[in-house]
This record gives structure tokens, sequence and C-alpha cells, in this order.
């Protein structure tokens, strides 16, 4: 027998008793699947920690780090509404080059009666008291103080006579997508402009500029996160982050082995979403398809899409993650949501979908931007972003077994003569540890077919590099149920009946 000590030396001659510490063969830890929001920060903030990582554990400290309305403190707010509890790291961003949104609330008129004016913005109502026989002038006034005294709303407003201008908080064309709703709920709800007065909304527009995307790339370095949120749509953001995660070069490579996926949504209507899925092919992208009318901005909607992704996959990242509940989202008016040939096409063109039911936003399937092989033909390999994570969780599962039982073996040919628990593999010891690991992977719900992956799986020793082992390692995941079709071949009785 020769067994494999690491640190007591063969040669030790001063008596007694010695001990060392093998861990190798009881490894059964799971990675931790670490959350990033990726978002900007308002306009003047000076935290230390822009443009850096860092670890958020609470809202207050991501109001702290971006301001009271900013885009990243709400993204964090819609995140812990979903996911409490996870790992949640946070990238804040200053705004470039560019200008900040603005839009205008236009009074005219005289209140001929008290009520509330009630105004919606970016999903948040803001309701002001309104005196009878007030002037579109003190309206306006009333209207501004109570919209800057929600330090959480995204904008700032000013009052010039009859006319309130509202101002994003930070710069860029992300600020465009802050919607403004007068009485959003109707007069059913107790919501109206007062009689006498009449108010005109115009909506947030003229924003311009993103982030610098390379910038946060930079910053991320080599740390591992599996849940990306990155809300930005713009093309040259999604270039930069595509490029990021590249199966050659960028997170997924076989050199960084990092991971991840990277959730993100986008307002419009059908043909622009059909056109902006048409133009990518990214199988570590998601992006959501978002009605027009949905009051949240687009960068909440992205964040609980991935805290919801976030939460089941961390569960299991095996099952499907439709029908899961975004709490926090409202849906868009029931005549302005996409009907199901709508949602047809955005999932044939690379977008992914959401639905309405049960009181929730909730989502319907997430499927990633990629279309299409390097040949321009149709491929549905990476169809759904549950696969992307299938994926990760199962090469992750392998490393960890690998690196924990063999990683300062001796590698020697399959029947070659050592004692029993001496530090040696062979290739025979490597298939026979991958189909048991594989067994354990079919019996917890990840994987089918073990007795065929046996059959096509191949280990061997390289031909020209001694010390390497080649693997051909074929699994085959198991699928989510995403369709039940049936036919109801009914009849009025049955002949034997008869």
């Amino acid at each position: 027998m020769s067994i494999g000590f690491s640190n007591i030396p063969a040669d030790l001659r001063v008596p007694l008793f010695y001990a060392e510490m093998d861990n190798s063969a009881a490894n059964s830890a799971s990675s931790t699947m670490r959350r990033l929001i990726v978002g900007q920060v308002n306009e003047g903030a000076d935290s230390a920690d822009i443009g850096s990582l860092v670890l958020v554990p609470s809202l207050a400290l991501a109001k702290t780090i971006g301001g009271q309305g900013s885009m990243l403190a709400a993204m964090y707010e819609a995140w812990r509404k979903v996911d409490p509890v996870g790992e949640v790291w946070c990238l804040p961003l200053q705004g470039a080059e560019g200008a900040a949104a603005k839009a205008t609330v236009t009074l005219s008129g005289a209140a001929t009666e008290a009520g509330l004016l009630t105004l919606y913005v970016a999903g948040v109502r803001v309701q002001t008291t309104i005196t009878s026989a007030a002037t579109a002038t003190q309206a306006a006034a009333a209207l501004a103080v109570r919209i800057n005294a929600t330090p959480d709303l995204p904008v700032t407003a000013a009052a010039a006579e009859e006319v309130v201008t509202l101002t994003c908080k930070w710069k860029g064309e992300s600020g465009n997508d802050i919607s403004l709703q007068l009485n959003r709920l109707g007069k059913t709800n107790g919501e109206a402009v007062p009689a006498g007065l009449t108010a005109v909304v115009t909506p947030m527009a003229a924003g311009a500029g993103a982030p610098d995307q390379v910038a946060a790339l930079a910053a991320m370095g080599d740390e591992p996160f599996e849940f990306i949120c990155m809300p930005w749509s713009d093309t040259t953001s999604l270039n930069a982050w595509k490029a990021a995660m590249d199966d050659s070069v960028g997170r997924w490579s076989w050199a960084k082995q990092l991971f991840g996926h990277v959730y993100n949504a986008k307002r419009g209507t059908l043909g622009t979403l059909v056109a902006a899925g048409q133009v990518r092919n990214d199988q570590h992208m998601t992006i959501q398809a978002m009605e027009a009318g949905v009051p949240q901005p687009f960068w909440v909607q992205a964040a609980s899409l991935a805290a919801r992704t976030a939460v089941f996959i961390s569960a299991d990242p095996s099952r499907p993650t439709q029908s899961g509940s975004m709490p926090g989202l409202d849906p868009a008016p029931a005549s302005e949501r996409f009907t199901l040939a709508e949602r047809q096409s955005l999932l044939s063109y690379g977008m992914a979908t959401a639905y309405f039911e049960g009181g929730y936003v909730r989502i319907q399937r997430s499927i990633t931007t990629y279309q299409k092989n390097a040949y321009g033909q149709p491929d549905n390999s990476y169809l759904d972003s549950e696969t992307m994570h299938q994926s990760a969780f199962i090469i992750r599962r392998l490393q960890g077994v690998i690196t924990s039982k063999y990683g300062r073996h001796k590698l020697a040919n399959d029947g070659t003569r050592f004692g029993a628990g001496a530090p040696i593999v062979t290739p025979s010891t490597i298939r026979g540890e991958l189909i048991a690991q594989y067994a354990k992977l079919e019996l917890e719900g990840h994987v089918e077919n073990s007795e065929l992956f046996a059959q096509h799986l191949i280990v061997e020793r390289d031909g020209n590099d001694p010390s390497r082992v080649n693997v051909l390692f074929p699994p085959d995941y198991i699928n989510g149920l995403r369709v039940f079709a049936l036919l109801n071949q009914f009849r009025l009785q049955y002949d034997a009946a008869a």
C-alpha cells in the first residue's frame, strides 16, 4: 500500500503520533451565486464608491451611494422586493456627456372646487391638494412643492407661473423613459383634475447619452457574478457586454470561467421591439419586452426580472422561471398589452416576454437574443436563459470535484500497477468519477439518460502532453415543461355505450 501524504515526511524518525488533514473527499459546497446591479447615480453624487464594485446590504446604503431617486436606488429597491436575502453587489456609474431629460405639466384655468391633483411619476403617485378658487399658477406651485417633497422620485420640479418643469436627476437618454400620467386610475378610483382646472402633460424628452460601459466592465475585473442587471439597451452598451461575456475571450471563455447572464428590459411597440431583437444574437443576454404603457421605467423592470430569476435559479438551476411574479411592477392598460400573437412574434425574434395574471406581472419566457449560428441558420441551442445557468452549474460542479479530489495527483495510464491510496489517477478513474457525478446530477433533476451519457463519454490521455487528460463530456440536460398541447377529441357518446 502507498498512502499519499502531502506533509508528513517519509523519513520522519521522531516518535510517535502525527496526523495531517485532507479535505479532498469532503467538499460538497456550491458556489455563491452573486448578484450585480449596474446602475446610474444622480448628477452630482460624490460617493467614493462610484465606478467601483461595492457590496450593498441595504436600501439605505444604495440611496447613500446613488442619491435618493437615482436609477441605482430604484433598481436596488425593486430587487429587494423579490430577492430579500441574496448577496447583491452594485456598480454605480456616473452619467456620460449628454443632457438630462425634461418634461412639463401645464395648468390653466382656476379651480371651482377643492380636490386632488394626481400625477404619476415613473408609476409612483404624487397627490397635491388644490383648494377651491386656486389659480393655475398656485396649483403649479403646489404640485412642484409636492414633487420635491417626495425625494425618491427620479425627477425634480420647478414652477414658473402656470408651468411645472420636471428634470431627471441624472443625464442620459434613459430619463426619457420616465412615464408621467395624470389620474392613471381614473374617476372611478377618485382621481380627476379638480373642476375648473385643465392639465396638459408633455412627456420626458431630450435626454441624451449613456454611461461608459467599457469603464464599467473594467471595474468588474474578474469578479464572478451569476445574475447581472444592466439596464441600457442602446447598441453600444449591448455590444460592450456581448464582448465581455464572449465564449472565446470573455467571461464564458475557457481561460476565465466566470460565467453569468445579463438581464435587460426594453420598452416599445411590437415593431420597434422586433426590429431591436432581429439585430441581436447573444446567448448571454436576455431582453424583456415592455409595452409602451407600462408605468415603471425599464431599469426597474430589468431589476425585477433579474431578481426573480436569481431567486428561482439559486433554488434550482434547471427549473424554468416562467410564471415567476415580479412584485412592484404594474401592467400596461388592458387594451395596450401584447396579444398572444404579438408575444409569439417577440419570442421568435429574441425578445423575452412577460404577462399579467393574478395581480402580478410575471415572467412568461426568458429567452436569450441568440437566434442563428455562425452561418446565419436558425439555431435554438441557446434559446432559453435557464440553459445558460444550467450549463454554468454543471461545469462548476465538475470543477469543484476534480480540483478537490485530484488537484495534486499524478497521472498514469490505465493498467498501471500502484498501491491503493497512492495519489495517482488514471483516465478510467476520472471516467468513473464523471459517471458517478452525472448520476448525482440526474438524481437531483439536472440531467437525464445516464446510460447513454456513459456510452458517449470519452476520457483519454493526451497524445502529445502526458500530463494532460482530454474529456468529451456529453450531458443530456433535463428540459423545462414549456408547452402542454391537448387535443380534445370529444364524443357525444361512445359507440360501445349506445
